[in-house]
């Protein structure tokens, strides 16, 4: 089915199937992922226009949902004495309530609804819940986002192509981020982990101990990068 077709359907289904769509979301260097292609699709601009709103509304969603779920992993973990992967879900925490924070802003100025969440999730073992963050994280980043891109692009919408990316980009990285945490801790290597982040306050780019002069998606300034060495 050609994705023109595919995303006429979202555009048709208003509020079921996005929605749904937006359940859940190393020590050694990661690379800045880089933005991503795909191939152009017919949809009209007041098409694409459409469900591009419902998109950001989901994102909105997910991005909310995300950050109260690795919060509530990140107390988890501690319990369990893995303070370095507390340190993990944490800091993708603050960066995935970024992520929800500039859909909610691109919504806001387009004059449109931003949705009230209750988050909705459950808390398991660590190892289950970074099995979790690895299966949504996989989902935003191979899928979702990637196709959000393409029907703001057809939209027009540059400042939802922009919020877009930023969060694409900085999930593929805490996918990365998540499958080494998880490899460390199935390897009883988890002191090997990172304890230290810092975050973009503008795109939620998560970097781990160190960092470059400016933020390697949104140009930010290192010093004005949050910086998390503790869960307070």
């Amino acid at each position: 089915m050609k994705k023109s077709v595919i995303i006429l359907m979202l555009v048709a289904s208003i509020s079921g199937a996005i929605f749904q769509s937006c359940a859940g979301k190393t020590g050694e260097k990661i690379e800045e992922p880089t933005t991503v292609v795909t191939e152009p699709t017919t949809i009209s601009k007041e098409d694409a226009a459409a469900a591009t709103v419902l998109n950001l509304q989901a994102a909105f969603k997910g991005e909310t949902t995300a950050s109260a779920k690795y919060a509530a992993y990140s107390k988890k973990a501690e319990e369990e004495g893995s303070h370095e992967i507390a340190m993990l879900f944490h800091a993708a925490s603050v960066a995935e309530n970024i992520h929800a924070e500039n859909h909610k802003v691109v919504l806001e100025e387009a004059g449109q609804t931003v949705p009230v969440i209750t988050p909705e999730f459950t808390v398991k073992s660590t190892k289950e819940n970074l099995k979790d963050a690895i299966e949504g994280e996989s989902y935003e980043s191979n899928k979702m986002y990637p196709e959000f891109m393409v029907t703001a692009k057809n939209a027009d919408n540059k400042l939802a192509g922009i919020s877009l990316n930023y969060a694409y980009r900085t999930e593929l990285k805490h996918l990365e981020m998540y499958k080494g945490a998880l490899a460390a801790l199935e390897s009883n290597n988890v002191k090997s982990l990172p304890t230290v982040y810092y975050i973009c306050p503008t795109c939620g780019n998560t970097y781990q101990t160190t960092t470059p002069k400016r933020c390697g998606i949104s140009m930010t300034s290192s010093e004005k990068f949050l910086k998390l060495s503790s869960l307070s």
